[in-house]
């Protein structure tokens, strides 16, 4: 994320890998206040075994869109809500990404980061057998939650 104060926002992206028992981390990483350690952090983050990145942002939101610019790695953009524009600026500012960039861009704030997290489950089930039973299991249950009946 790109700040501290991201973290109560993309706290939701761990929630869906938690309860698919995939493994993650975290980090700040600012493309504005830190950019060596964003440098570094994209740079090297397939030669430490991460598959997918999700990237949170808000505001001028530039954190998804370098990162994607720096690692082969597949980027998933969830926009922050910022106290201007409710987070329109963030997704504006994740969503058009040049061609020839890629960033699969969430829903501004808590939702958007919450399927950021399932959607890098997604994107890790296509080659893990188990991780796609327990994600097909997962959407069951999801599914078995909902009500039929208006109470």
């Amino acid at each position: 994320m790109g700040s501290q104060s991201d973290w109560p926002t993309m706290e939701m992206a761990t929630k869906p890998l938690t309860d698919l028992g995939v493994p993650y981390a975290t980090a700040v990483v600012s493309a504005h206040r830190t950019p060596q350690r964003m440098v570094e952090f994209a740079t090297t983050a397939h030669e430490r075994g991460t598959q997918v990145i999700i990237a949170g942002a808000g505001g001028s939101a530039h954190l998804p869109g370098m990162i994607a610019a720096m690692t082969p790695l597949p980027v998933i953009g969830v926009p922050v809500a910022s106290k201007f524009m409710t987070g329109m600026d963030s997704l504006l500012s994740i969503v058009q990404m040049p061609k020839g960039v890629a960033v699969a861009t969430q829903a501004v704030g808590a939702s958007g980061a919450f399927n950021a997290g399932l959607m890098a489950a997604q994107m890790l089930s296509l080659t893990d057998p188990e991780l796609q039973k327990r994600l097909i299991a997962w959407r069951e249950q999801q599914s078995a939650g909902v009500p039929f009946e208006v109470e």
